[in-house]
């Protein structure tokens, strides 16, 4: 069944938007290399079983793997082991802050690796999110303390956007090549889940796991529905849309973090929040209605 596109949108925001809080379950007593290896490893087994279910071929030529491989290094390996790693400085919703930019970086890259024009609606609609996301968390950005942490922090989260926009790219070239979006999954993610283990392996950490509920439940969730649900809904997106409107999911994804943090968390919401929703949305109007 073809969803709409709205509704392939919403899905992946309304999904992403609670993953910032079960990576929170992810962290402590086993390393993010380990973690992101069991969740990726996991989620490429279920692609591929849906891909066998549909009848799609899992066999490329080297040129095609080569894609793959770059895609699953970019977006499922070093990207969240950006986001895993600056989670441990920073508390999920400035990593999310960092994500707002995506748009942008989403432009950049499409216009340097794919020759893509940018649009001003698309742009405008950009910045409209990187400033509404910015109004929703300046009194914790106000609060922030300079230090090594916080440097660390910013810097990986910084990483983490670049990474996934270059993946972004290498799903777009696989479009060309008659990839389909579970086809890119289940390779891209088993790529992703192996260069996160040799990560574990040359960094010296050990590939852990905690059988308690909350690790496990949380790696389902993530594994299941954060990676198959979502990256399929957002992939599928990619290949209607194009790289800079599927990167806004990115600035509409912390509005439903913050939404969750308000009620598991307690997050206090201020005359700022309200404001930064709107200009945030606003900003999502303007780029899903520009041509």
């Amino acid at each position: 069944m073809r969803l709409p596109t709205f509704q392939l949108f919403a899905a992946a925001v309304a999904i992403w938007g609670t993953t910032w809080l079960a990576i929170t379950f992810q962290l402590g007593r086993v390393p993010p290399e380990a973690s992101v290896t069991w969740r990726f490893g996991l989620a490429a087994l279920v692609a591929a079983g849906i891909c066998r279910a549909r009848g799609d071929t899992l066999r490329f030529p080297a040129r095609v793997h080569r894609l793959l491989a770059l895609l699953g290094l970019f977006m499922f390996c070093l990207g969240y082991l950006a986001v895993y790693h600056a989670e441990t400085y920073l508390v999920s919703g400035l990593v999310a802050v960092g994500y707002s930019a995506s748009p942008l970086v989403n432009m950049a890259v499409s216009r340097l690796a794919l020759g893509t024009r940018a649009h001003g609606p698309v742009a405008l609609g950009g910045l409209l999110g990187v400033v509404g996301i910015a109004l929703v968390f300046w009194p914790e950005l106000g609060r922030m303390e300079a230090g090594r942490g916080a440097l660390v922090g910013a810097a990986l989260t910084a990483a983490g956007v670049v990474a996934s926009a270059v993946g972004n790219a290498f799903a777009a070239r696989l479009d060309g090549m008659g990839v389909n979006v579970w086809q890119k999954m289940a390779w891209g993610m088993a790529y992703g889940s192996a260069g996160c283990a040799l990560a574990a392996l040359f960094s010296g950490q050990p590939l852990a796991f905690d059988w308690t509920p909350a690790y496990v439940a949380s790696l389902l969730y993530l594994a299941i529905l954060g990676s198959i649900g979502a990256f399929g809904a957002f992939l599928t997106l990619l290949q209607r849309v194009g790289a800079a409107r599927a990167g806004y999911v990115g600035v509409m994804t912390p509005i439903v973090a913050l939404a969750v943090s308000g009620v598991f968390e307690r997050f206090d919401w201020r005359p700022l929040t309200f404001a930064g929703v709107a200009v945030a949305v606003a900003g999502n109007v303007v780029v899903l209605r520009s041509r």
